[in-house]
C-alpha cells in the first residue's frame, strides 16, 4: 500500500458510473464492493478499512489475481514525485484530501465502454445506458456481492450486441460501433505495456480521441498526467478554481503547463476544492435516444 495516508473511497471513486452502477455499490457498513473481468475470468472485490487497515475479499475465478492487483487499484503505484503544488487553492485541497491516490485497474475494456458511453453527452444518459447494458449482458456478480450486481461482459459479447439493443440502452449507432470495434482490438488493447502505448493504440481506433483516450488511462493506467482534454466542464472549472475565471481548453493546458507530468493529478485538485464557476446559461439536456 502507498506510504503515508491513503484514502479508499478516494482511490475507487472514479471506477463508479452513477448512482445504482452494477459493477460498483457501497455497503451501509463502508465497504465498496467492486466487480471485474480480470484476465483469469470474473471476480468480485470487497474492500473495506477496519481498525486503520484496509482488507480486501474477492469471489471468482479472478479472485487471485484481484487481490494481487488491490495494492496497484488503491494506488500503491502512484508516484507524486516531482509534483508540486504552485496554486494555494490546490495546496488547501491537497492538505484536506491527504489520502488521494490514483489507483489502476490494469483492465482497459472495463474502463473504454463506460468512457464511449459519456461522449459528448450529460452523465445521466450516459450511466443509463451503462446499467441496462450490464443488467442485460453482464453475468451474475461471484460470491454474497449486493442484489444486482454484475461483471462486465467479454468482449466477444460487446462485439455481438444487436443494433435494437443498444437503441434500447440509449446509445445511438456511432459510440455503439465505436465500442464494437474497440471490441475486436481489446487483446492488443489489454496488452499495451505504458499508458503511452495504449494512448497511441486508442487513439487509431475511429471515434476514440484525445478525451476518451485520457478517461481510460486514468483508471486502467493510473495515469497522473492524462488530462480529459474536451471535457464539457474540466477547463471551465480549472480556469476558475485557478484564476477565478473561465477558460478553455488551450487556456487550461497553459495553466496546467507547471504541473506537466501531473496534469491529471492537478485536475483532480481542482474538483476536489469544490469550486464551481456560477452557473450562467442552459445546461447540457439530457437526450433519450430511446425515442428516435
Amino acid at each position: 500500500m502507498p506510504d503515508g495516508p491513503l484514502d479508499v473511497g478516494l482511490a475507487l471513486q472514479p471506477h463508479k458510473r452513477g448512482g445504482g452502477d452494477p459493477a460498483w455499490h457501497r455497503t451501509g457498513d463502508g465497504a465498496v464492493w467492486r466487480t471485474s473481468r480480470t484476465p483469469d475470468g470474473p471476480c468480485t472485490l470487497r474492500v473495506v478499512v477496519k481498525d486503520g487497515c484496509v482488507h480486501g475479499q474477492a469471489w471468482g475465478q479472478g479472485a487471485e489475481w484481484a487481490l494481487e492487483a488491490l495494492p496497484g487499484l488503491l494506488g500503491a503505484h502512484d508516484d507524486t514525485s516531482g509534483f508540486v503544488v504552485r496554486h494555494e487553492v490546490l495546496a488547501d485541497a491537497a492538505r484536506r484530501n491527504p489520502g488521494l491516490r490514483i489507483g489502476r485497474t490494469g483492465r482497459v475494456m472495463e474502463a473504454l465502454v463506460p468512457a464511449v458511453l459519456e461522449q459528448k453527452v450529460v452523465g445521466r444518459e450516459a450511466w443509463r445506458a451503462w446499467r441496462w447494458l450490464l443488467t442485460r449482458y453482464g453475468e451474475p456478480a461471484p460470491g454474497p456481492a449486493p442484489d444486482g450486481m454484475r461483471v462486465v461482459p467479454e468482449p466477444s459479447v460487446w462485439r455481438q450486441i444487436p443494433s435494437w439493443h443498444w437503441h434500447r440502452a440509449g446509445a445511438e449507432a456511432v459510440r455503439a460501433r465505436t465500442i464494437a470495434n474497440a471490441a475486436w482490438h481489446a487483446a492488443k488493447l489489454e496488452a499495451a505495456a505504458t499508458s503511452e502505448e495504449l494512448d497511441r493504440l486508442l487513439r487509431a481506433l475511429p471515434g476514440i480521441g484525445v478525451w476518451t483516450s485520457a478517461e481510460i488511462r486514468q483508471r486502467a493506467f493510473g495515469d497522473p498526467d492524462a488530462v480529459s482534454v474536451g471535457d464539457f466542464h474540466l477547463a471551465k472549472l480549472v480556469g476558475y478554481a485557478l484564476t477565478g475565471e473561465k477558460t478553455d481548453d488551450p487556456g487550461m493546458m497553459r495553466l496546467l503547463e507547471p504541473y506537466e507530468g501531473h496534469r491529471h493529478r492537478a485536475t483532480v485538485l481542482v474538483w476536489l476544492t469544490g469550486l464551481r464557476p456560477p452557473a450562467r446559461g442552459p445546461r447540457m439536456p439530457v437526450r433519450d435516444y430511446r425515442s428516435f
